[in-house]
């Protein structure tokens, strides 16, 4: 004869908690429970079960659904309404077999029916599957633990990282002291809006003596750290406080700075650029100097949008049919753009964060939508003009965030 096989034992000691008004009941599934290798734990009615479940952890509950003062679907509604740190399995013991009574039972709460006599075989098959879903239950409670710990992790590092952005835009923002210089009886007006933290955009001007200014409008190509770092970089180049270190200005005499043409100091920039190991970047640009005795402005376009020419009767001329970029090949030509200003004409240079930006329903803004900006700002004048710009550019779309930088500059000439 072959040795008949006991049943095998749970892996994890689960405690059952038994409520049934029928103390023989109770005895006959205890038997069964405790074979099984349950800890049982006995209630002889509902209320006391509840105080029960309120002081230990319950793991699985069979209970009557029959029992004077409170029934078993109500005692179901009751335990899934207490604090419990983990899911308890419920079982409901009846004699009913009517649909709409086992919805009921499900209504409230219960995992699963029994009908009496309890059969144990098939006791046993549902407390196998109590036991599955526990075990899901608390393999999922712990993979929330990890996940919550790894947010929370994750949550650290992002904190961190968004102080040195902040600070980072701080630095950035500091590229561009003055949104308004004043040269004479001439203004350049600044605009810098980053789509993020931090950008790839730059706008500045400097003075090597009087009635003569350089001025440049930068975008690097892609966003973020990386171009942020670059502008800074072509900051330092041509940078308006250290006239000595500015790559735009050569000293003659040894006495003052004169401007270097547009051509030379695009080709500087982009020799410098190629020279660099590992640098991927690129950027366009528009770089031009103003001679104020005369009104002459040089202008180079190296990638870059269009610059906008607008005279003082409020017309505008939209200037420059595109160049090489800085950084892509050694020794492009630059063509250089001349022209004349008289008192109350103005050149607006921008980044592709206008001329690219879409309204709501996806149309472009371009170059002429742009011209019909500047010309329906005409009365308008310096920084009030560019916020101004910039508000009708957001407006195309409400709400909706940046998709690219936003940079601008405007010279107005007013004279000698």
């Amino acid at each position: 004869m072959q040795p008949v096989k006991s049943e095998p034992e749970i892996s994890a000691k689960r405690r059952v908690l038994l409520v049934d008004d029928s103390r023989l009941q109770r005895r006959i599934l205890k038997l069964m429970l405790t074979k099984w290798g349950y800890e049982v734990v006995e209630a002889a009615s509902a209320a006391e079960g509840l105080q029960i479940c309120a002081v230990q952890p319950i793991d699985i509950v069979i209970s009557d659904w029959m029992m004077p003062n409170m029934t078993g679907i109500d005692f179901c509604e009751h335990f899934r309404a207490l604090g419990r740190d983990s899911y308890g399995y419920f079982i409901l013991l009846t004699s009913k077999s009517e649909a709409r009574e086992i919805a009921r039972g499900l209504d409230v709460g219960a995992d699963d029916f029994l009908t009496k006599p309890v059969d144990s075989g098939e006791l046993r098959a549902r407390l196998r599957a109590g036991e599955r879903i526990l075990q899901m239950e608390a393999a999922l409670s712990q993979k929330t633990i990890q996940v919550a710990s790894a947010l929370s992790e994750l949550q650290t590092v992002y904190d961190s990282i968004d102080r040195d952005l902040q600070q980072a835009r701080k630095i950035q923002e500091s590229l561009v002291p003055d949104s308004v210089l004043h040269f004479g009886k001439s203004t350049v007006s600044m605009l810098l809006k980053p789509c993020g933290h931090v950008g790839g955009d730059l706008v500045g001007a400097f003075s090597p003596g009087p009635n003569r200014i350089g001025f440049y409008n930068i975008d690097v190509s892609g966003h973020g750290v990386t171009s942020a770092m670059m502008t800074a970089r072509l900051s330092g180049y041509l940078s308006g406080r250290h006239v000595e270190q500015n790559i735009a200005l050569e000293q003659r005499f040894d006495k003052f700075y004169a401007l270097r043409s547009p051509e030379n100091v695009a080709n500087i920039l982009n020799e410098r650029l190629l020279s660099d190991q590992g640098v991927e970047e690129y950027f366009t640009m528009i770089y031009g100097t103003a001679d104020l005795t005369n009104g002459i402005v040089r202008l180079v376009q190296a990638g870059h949008p269009p610059m906008f020419l607008q005279r003082a009767d409020g017309s505008v001329e939209v200037l420059g049919d595109g160049g090489m970029p800085i950084g892509l090949l050694p020794e492009p030509e630059f063509d250089c753009i001349e022209l004349r200003l008289n008192p109350g004409d103005r050149v607006f240079l921008c980044s592709d964060g206008f001329t690219e930006s879409v309204d709501r329903e996806g149309v472009m803004l371009d170059d002429d939508g742009m011209a019909a900006m500047i010309e329906a700002a005409h009365d308008v004048r310096g920084k009030d003009c560019l916020d101004g710009l910039f508000w009708s550019l957001t407006e195309r779309r409400p709400n909706a965030p940046l998709e690219d930088d936003v940079s601008a500059i405007v010279l107005e000439y007013n004279g000698s």
